[in-house]
Order: structure tokens, then C-alpha cells, then sequence
């Protein structure tokens, strides 16, 4: 009896990006499986926005969108800091594979069937923002578009569900949906809503988002005969003269041996859901579990077992951070156009505000955990509205001027008539909020905001509201009733994980490559650094290095076939 249950050449742990590589893979003509420990395709990727950030990318030049590689280099530079300084994950030839290869994987994708449309407006995180070079206001992302699950039989049940939910709404057009009281909020909720109906009028049933990007590369994948596990989570690696020959695979409560004859591709996302190891490695920035939005599979074990064979890691206590506060269920709200939107401002527990509100979600947790450890009072921090900011724009999802009660009954977000009476409930202290305050609402009405700068980056005021003088981010807190939500640094999936190089190859201490072993996404050390450089940073990198991981496998097997004479 043969010691492997099943054979292929190329063995994709986890369902997310790694279908790309996945696909790459059988592409180029070897066999692959993947295996995939929940019920449902597309993990983390699947639950996302589903863009992906593409420097110089072919939809930038048929649109005439100014790109370089040298300005995308200088970008990279100005905000995640000199390559190979903040991580060797951050090295010049990880990011010149991201930058090169990004494209050829866009081709690859498009040349198997995936259509994408170019996020018009959805600019760089820290473009425009004082410092920071090469950014792009107009958009280096990318997205899938809408997707007819019907397209993938018995399958269509097993994607996990689009962040847009019945509405076919791109991932770009939610900044503008949420100014519904603005000429062109309403222009795109009218577009949505347009698509939304004539897909089922025509028998359509459209995911967008992650879901969409999920369904056509998993579409492709069946095309090309790629076997797809379900409830097969990998129980360990194994390993024969210190390479990598294949794994153990938990398939449905049965052990099953899996040999991978020219590699493995871990790509199983972080550990945002497991308590134990953000304990262990979060010191600085300790995040929660509890607060968390990424992924329930989301639990590390990934990188527990790459680690048990010499697997090095970094940035390990970091995250992909985005406030949010907690709804009356617990389930954590992420917090994003909110806090940019006029008439808001975030203070902490003493009533002092200590950074600028509208910063991208990665910064705005960094802030806090900065803040936390040198001030204190910031977990949590407390995001305080007025009316017209109640009136005007969505909440979490809850339209403009329709406030859920249970909402406030089950005091998840607090009400008051006054601004003494809101710190009194937050436990806040009423004169140093009402200082605050008073100061804040002199910058709205000049327009400046000299402490922090809110409203000068490109991504800030796309987030704001365009029709809102002079600053688009930046309006007073002083009409009654008053609201308040506590937020927390919570995430979309942890940033810290194994190191590998430009190759996708894991890598131990001493910088040597595991034979056999390469890795992308979220188990990864981010080649982004600790920095969130555009919408689709964290995809990006899975789909870019499972793509080139990929190719990296097949050359070696070509390799290892001429010196065998084959």
C-alpha cells in the first residue's frame, strides 16, 4: 500500500487568493488540488471588498490615468518606509515582483475569463497627504465585475456571502452611496439600485465585491479540472531531507496524506481569530479577537505549523486595523466613511482628540494603539456625531436620519440633548470634551485643521462629503441631538505571519529557503510593511505572490527534469 492517499504536484492550502496561484499552476501544466478547511470558497478574499491594488495597471493606461513605476516606487517609499527597513518582507526584490509580476497576473486573469473595471476615484490611501510622494488620487485599485453565480452550478451555495448583500454595489461606489443628500449619492445609488433590479428581472443573481473576484477565478478553476476540498483542513506538513514533499489533510474527520511533488502554497490567512497567539505576539498592539471582522476561519495554524519547521516570522503584532465599534449584539461595525464624513470628531476616554479622524483605516488603529500606550484613554476611543451628521449620511447601515432604537436602548450608542450630558454617559469629562469641542468647530469654520490636518489627503475627502465647505471632511459638532459609539482598533485579519522572498518561497531565520514550501496573504509578513498603501493591499499581495509561487514551482520542476535528463 501505497504511504500518500492522494498525489498531485502542486497542493493549495486555503481557498482565498490561492486560487489564483491555483490556477497559475494548473495553467502551466501541473496538477493541483486545493483544499479548503470551512464550507464555503474564498476565505478572507471572499468576504472583502475583493479589489486589488495594481500600480500602472492596464485599465490605468486605457483610461488615460497617469501611472509609473517610478512613481509607485516613490509611493512605496514615502509611506512603508526604504525597501527592507521596516521587514525583510519589505525587501527591493519583493517589491519590484509586486510591482512587475501584479500586471502579468492581471493578464493571466483577464485571459481566464475574470473581467475587472477600475476604481474611479477610490485613490491611494495616503495620496495628497503631506509627505508622501507618488501617490494616485484617481486609483491604482481594481475590481472584479458582477458575477451571475448561476454561472457556477452546485457550487454557487459554497461562496461566502458579498459585502454589498442583495445590492450589485461595487466596492468603489460605497464612499459615494453613503452621501445619498449629494447630486452624485444619489447618481450612484440610482445605478445600483438600476443594476440591482434589471439583474433579477433578467434572472440574473449578481454578488459583487470579493465574492464576484472569488467566483470567476473559482469558475475558471473547475473549467480547468482543479479538485476543490471542502472541510479539508491541514493538519501538518511533511517533510523528507528537509524539503517539503506534502501534507496532512483532515478531509471530512478522515486523515488523509496528500503528496505535492513540485511544492506547497499556504494560503490560509492570519490569526485575527485565535485568542492565544494574539496574546503571545501582540505586545504594543494587542488586538481582540472580539473585535475583529476578518474571516472566522481566520486562526493561525497555518503559520503554527510552518513555524514547527523553521519558518521565520515578522510583524507578528501587527494587523490590518480598522475601528469599529461593537452593535448591541456584540458583532463588531467597521467604522470608515463615518469618521471622515463633516460634524464628527473622535476623542479618547479624557476628552481630548489626538489624531486626524479621517486617515485610512490602518493608520486610524495605529493612532490609537500609539495613543493607548503613551497617553492612555484610547481603548476605547469615543466617535461623536451631531445631527446633521445623523441626518445627512449612513451609519454602519442605517440610513441617513433613521437611527435603529434598539440601538440606543441597548446602549451601543449613546444619545443626548447636550454635549455635558454625552460625556456624562461616556464617562468622558464634560469640560475637556466641551474645550475640545469648541476648539475643533473653530477649524470647521475656517476649513483648517491645524492640529491634525484632516481633509488634505485625496483618500480623505473621497471618503468625505464633496458638496461640504470649505473641507469636505472637516464640519462643526454643535446641533442637537447628539450621538457617541465607542470604537476599538478591531481588524479585517492580521498583517504579521511567515517571511518569504520575491519567489513566494518561505524562508528561515538565516534567510535560507524551505524546499518545497511557499506562502502569500495573510500568513505572510505584508510586502506593504505596516502600512495600508491602497484599497486591495491586502489582496494584492495573496493573488500577486500565489501567482508567482506558482510559477516558481513549475520552473523548478522543469529544472529538476533536465538534470534528470527527462
Amino acid at each position: 500500500m501505497s504511504e500518500w492517499d492522494h498525489v498531485t504536484d502542486f497542493l493549495v492550502i486555503g481557498s482565498g487568493g490561492g486560487l489564483v496561484g491555483a490556477l497559475h499552476a494548473a495553467a502551466l501544466g501541473l496538477d493541483v488540488l486545493v483544499v479548503e478547511k470551512s464550507d464555503k470558497i474564498g476565505g478572507s478574499t471572499g468576504m472583502s471588498g475583493g479589489v486589488i491594488w495594481l500600480p500602472n495597471n492596464p485599465l490605468m493606461a486605457a483610461e488615460s490615468v497617469p501611472d509609473t513605476p517610478e512613481d509607485a516606487v516613490a509611493y512605496f517609499d514615502s509611506v512603508a518606509g526604504p525597501a527592507g527597513d521596516v521587514s525583510p518582507a519589505t525587501s527591493a526584490a519583493r517589491r519590484r515582483t509586486y510591482l512587475e509580476a501584479g500586471n502579468r497576473m492581471f493578464g493571466f486573469l483577464q485571459d481566464e475569463g475574470v473581467p475587472f473595471i477600475r476604481c474611479e476615484g477610490y485613490s491611494d490611501y495616503y495620496s495628497g497627504a503631506r509627505g508622501i510622494d507618488g501617490g494616485s488620487a484617481r486609483s491604482r485599485s481594481v475590481e472584479a465585475a458582477a458575477f451571475d453565480t448561476r454561472e457556477l452550478g452546485e457550487w454557487a451555495g459554497r461562496l461566502r456571502p458579498p459585502v454589498a448583500g442583495a445590492m450589485t454595489m461595487y466596492t468603489y461606489e460605497a464612499a459615494h452611496a453613503s452621501n445619498l443628500r449629494t447630486r452624485q449619492g444619489l447618481g450612484v445609488m440610482s445605478r445600483v439600485m438600476g443594476r440591482t433590479v434589471w439583474g433579477r428581472l433578467r434572472g440574473k443573481k449578481y454578488v459583487t465585491n470579493g465574492a464576484a473576484l472569488i467566483g470567476y477565478v473559482l469558475k475558471a478553476v473547475l473549467k480547468r479540472g482543479i479538485p476543490v476540498w471542502n472541510d479539508a483542513a491541514l493538519v501538518d506538513l511533511i517533510v523528507q531531507d528537509e524539503e517539503v514533499v506534502g501534507a496532512v489533510v483532515n478531509r471530512a474527520g478522515v486523515t488523509t496524506r496528500v503528496r505535492a511533488r513540485a511544492g506547497v502554497l499556504l494560503t490560509a490567512g492570519g490569526f485575527a481569530h485565535n485568542s492565544e497567539m494574539r496574546a503571545e505576539f501582540g505586545a504594543g498592539q494587542p488586538g481582540r479577537s472580539a473585535w475583529s471582522s476578518a474571516n472566522p476561519g481566520d486562526t493561525g495554524e497555518a503559520i503554527q505549523i510552518a513555524m514547527k519547521y523553521g519558518a521565520a516570522t515578522d510583524m507578528m503584532d501587527e494587523a490590518w486595523w480598522l475601528p469599529s465599534w461593537l452593535m448591541p449584539d456584540g458583532v463588531p461595525s467597521m467604522c470608515i466613511s463615518e469618521r471622515s464624513k463633516p460634524h464628527s470628531i473622535m476623542v479618547d476616554s479624557h476628552g481630548d482628540r489626538y489624531f486626524n479622524e479621517a486617515v485610512a483605516y490602518q493608520e486610524a488603529g495605529q493612532q490609537m494603539f500609539r495613543h493607548e500606550r503613551e497617553v492612555g484613554g484610547a481603548l476605547p476611543s469615543w466617535l461623536i456625531v451631531d445631527s446633521r451628521h445623523r441626518s445627512h449620511y449612513v451609519f454602519g447601515f442605517a440610513p441617513p436620519g433613521r437611527t435603529p432604537k434598539e440601538w440606543i436602548a441597548s446602549g451601543a450608542m449613546k444619545k443626548a440633548d447636550s454635549l455635558s450630558e454625552l460625556a456624562r454617559q461616556c464617562g468622558i469629562d464634560a469640560d475637556a470634551l466641551a474645550a475640545t469641542v469648541a476648539r475643533f468647530n473653530g477649524f470647521a469654520a475656517t476649513g483648517v485643521d491645524v492640529d491634525f490636518h484632516r481633509g488634505e489627503g485625496d483618500h480623505e475627502r473621497y471618503q468625505g462629503d464633496p458638496t461640504h465647505t470649505p473641507n469636505a471632511c472637516l464640519g462643526s459638532v454643535e446641533k442637537p441631538p447628539f450621538y457617541a459609539v465607542p470604537m476599538y482598533p478591531g481588524d479585517i485579519g492580521t498583517n504579521g505571519g511567515v517571511l518569504s522572498d520575491e519567489f513566494g518561497r518561505v524562508l528561515t531565520e538565516d534567510g535560507r529557503p524551505i524546499a518545497g514550501l511557499y506562502a502569500a496573504g495573510n500568513c505572510t509578513a505584508s510586502v506593504m510593511g505596516r502600512k495600508y498603501l491602497g484599497a486591495g493591499a491586502t489582496i494584492g499581495p495573496s493573488v500577486v505572490f500565489s501567482y508567482v509561487a506558482a510559477q516558481h514551482a513549475r520552473d523548478e520542476v522543469g529544472r529538476a527534469q533536465a538534470a534528470a535528463g527527462e
